[in-house]
């Protein structure tokens, strides 16, 4: 299937289960939605560096809070625009602030991508469980700043009202699910896009033997630097409108340690060499996990992540992607 035909396909399915959730008229459904969708996202951002390059990164939790309080940051500079700035420029900042939520969300995927820039060059001469470690020291040192910030609320957190309705989606959160609705579709069109092209295998080359790719004139660093870019662009667009979301937004909440294993997890049960793994395995994660959270408690969300994972891992190390292609695979030699 060609790009523009993947695209429109994916649209056309986001747009059958918006109008479809709105013909039931239960908006949990679309508060459960939005968490998934936001997986999908997070899972697709981790696969593109730990999954495609091979390298494990379980500090993803950071540029995901990057996301959350780049819009936390500016939503606070639209309501203290009278304060911050001086006379002769309020009236150009007032047309200016508040900014749209779409815009925030591309500002906060500029700022992730910078990020994941600047801690690409200091990690990734790094390997292995060396590179896993920096990354997550690196996500305490982002918190400990943002706990320290009082700007953005510090560690007493702040709050972010959104408004109640928007003409024609109704209830606010029906814009919040159509925008990560379109940002799922952009971010499993990227991952396939790195996956078909020269990029991609490049990616692969590092993730199989980076050595030999290093000594076959792979440009393996500049690789990395672009995977984690992307990673970390896809990381804050999807926490920009998490604020918009819960409403209220604290330190712990935004660097919460399961954004990052759930991030693992979704892409590891799924299938991490190819773009459709982690979307399956956020789909089937994220919504048992709506669903015990309903049933149950939400308690129990990391006992089930954890559970999943280490029966993929002894089951089927290789996903349901890899599980489906072995199976198909051995039905068809009967036939050759």
């Amino acid at each position: 299937m060609r790009t523009p035909a993947f695209i429109l396909t994916l649209s056309l399915i986001g747009a059958a289960l918006y109008f479809a959730f709105r013909h039931v008229g239960n908006d949990y459904l679309f508060f459960a939605g939005y968490t998934v969708l936001q997986f999908i996202v997070m899972a697709t951002a981790w696969n593109i560096l730990g999954g495609y390059c091979g390298y494990v990164n379980f500090g993803s939790a950071a540029f995901f809070a990057i996301g959350v309080y780049s819009s936390v940051c500016l939503h606070t500079i639209g309501e203290r625009v009278d304060d911050l700035f001086p006379d002769f420029l309020l009236a150009p900042m007032h047309l200016i602030f508040p900014l749209p939520l779409p815009v925030l969300m591309v500002v906060a995927g500029a700022v992730a991508g910078l990020v994941g820039l600047g801690m690409g060059y200091l990690t990734l001469r790094l390997r292995g469980i060396f590179f896993a470690i920096a990354t997550l020291a690196l996500a305490v040192v982002l918190e400990t700043f943002i706990a320290n910030w009082s700007f953005v609320g510090g560690s007493r957190g702040a709050y972010v009202a959104p408004p109640h309705e928007l003409p024609f989606f109704g209830p606010y959160i029906q814009f919040l699910f159509v925008l990560m609705l379109v940002l799922v579709v952009a971010a499993l069109t990227t991952a396939r896009l790195i996956e078909r092209s020269r990029l991609g295998v490049g990616f692969a080359t590092i993730r199989d033997d980076e050595l030999s790719a290093e000594a076959s004139g792979v440009p393996t660093l500049r690789l990395k630097l672009i995977a984690t870019v992307v990673s970390g662009a896809l990381f804050g667009m999807a926490g920009a409108p998490f604020p918009y979301y819960i409403g209220y937004v604290e330190p712990a909440s935004a660097f919460n340690l399961s954004y990052s294993v759930n991030a693992i997890a979704m892409s590891m049960i799924g299938g991490t060499t190819s773009w459709a793994g982690p979307m399956i395995g956020a789909l089937l994660l994220s919504t048992l996990q709506q669903v015990f959270t309903v049933t149950i408690s939400s308690a129990v969300n990391l006992l089930i992540t954890g559970l999943l994972l280490i029966g993929f891992v002894i089951l089927a190390p290789k996903g349901i992607v890899g599980l489906w292609q072995s199976w198909t695979g051995k039905a068809k030699r009967p036939n050759s």
